[in-house]
């Protein structure tokens, strides 16, 4: 291969990755509202019950705040504004009800997602609003006050014959796209094995590494049906219009897998913060703050405290 050709095969390539990112940051703006000023954030009241119910000795990591970890993992949940710097999506934007809710100004600290029980754990912050799911294995360190389901979608292309998938037999035969060695995978091959067993055929998964290559595979029709975390595929769909929902699946499945706020072990705030998130709930300020990141497939109705979470393995 000449240098020239070798020039071509890369400018090629480049030329077709890089409308994907340039549309990204042209078309995200129109679909969510990703400014740093936030002028649609949902605003609430006071909840009289929800802080006579804070300990009296339950010390906020700094005087006046809520103090809130969350990871910046990518829109709609939480990520950069448009100036870099400000910390916007559903999460945020939940954690600030809340920080209404008991009457404090509302500190976000954003962290990786390694740190956050270290952080928690130490004082740092006084909880984490960050898609964390309860399990059973953190509830031996943490309390949770639950606040969404935890979901995975089932997206197709627009042009797609598939209509719902709900059931393992909805998926019998179809190649689905999935990352290796997550929840996705090993609930597929138990859905899989039901199939074969109901004479069936089975589902056929295969793996890429990230969003866009599975997208890739979507579109040039490799695969019939994406299934990832159902928030992310959501701001794809939005931002591309070129997918669509046709089904979600509880990350716990068979049972339903909620996603909570994360507290200290003990330290006596989770029950003041299902309190604020169940007034949220019965105002519809809850229900407006997922609609504004189109979550609303993802509300809970009611927040309970340290309900049975994902078993450990």
């Amino acid at each position: 291969m000449t240098i020239f050709q070798e020039f071509s095969r890369v400018i090629s390539a480049g030329l077709l990755i890089l409308p994907l990112f340039a549309y990204d940051a042209l078309a995200a703006d129109d679909i969510f509202d990703l400014s740093p000023e936030q002028p649609g954030r949902v605003r609430v009241e006071k909840d009289a019950a929800a802080i006579a119910a804070i300990p009296k000795d339950f010390k906020f990591a700094n005087p006046g705040k809520f103090t809130v970890a969350v990871s910046t993992g990518g829109p709609p949940l939480a990520t950069y504004a448009t100036d870099a710097k400000t910390v916007v999506g559903a999460d945020p934007d939940y954690a600030l009800a809340i920080a209404d809710s008991i009457g404090l100004e509302l500190e976000l600290v954003p962290v990786a997602w390694a740190d956050w029980p270290l952080g928690l754990t130490s004082g740092k912050y006084d909880a984490v609003i960050s898609n964390v799911g309860v399990t059973e294995l953190r509830k031996e360190k943490f309390d949770f006050s639950t606040y969404r389901q935890g979901l995975h979608g089932f997206f197709v292309k627009a042009s797609s014959d598939i209509k719902e998938i709900k059931e393992p037999k909805d998926a019998a035969g179809l190649r689905i796209t999935v990352g290796a060695s997550t929840n996705q995978e090993r609930i597929l091959l138990k859905w899989s094995d039901e199939d074969v067993a109901a004479g069936l055929k089975p589902i056929e998964l295969q793996y890429h590494d990230d969003d866009a290559a599975r997208i890739m595979a979507l579109q040039s029709g490799r695969v019939d049906v994406i299934v990832q975390p159902h928030a992310q595929l959501v701001y794809i769909a939005a931002r591309d219009k070129n997918i669509r929902r046709v089904g979600t699946l509880s990350a716990g499945w068979p049972e339903r897998s909620d996603v909570a706020i994360t507290t200290r072990k003990g330290s006596g705030l989770a029950d003041a913060l299902t309190l604020a998130t169940n007034d949220l709930i019965k105002t519809g300020a809850y229900a407006k703050i997922l609609a504004r990141w189109q979550l609303s497939e993802e509300a809970l109705p009611e927040s309970r405290t340290n309900p049975p979470g994902l078993p450990k393995t």
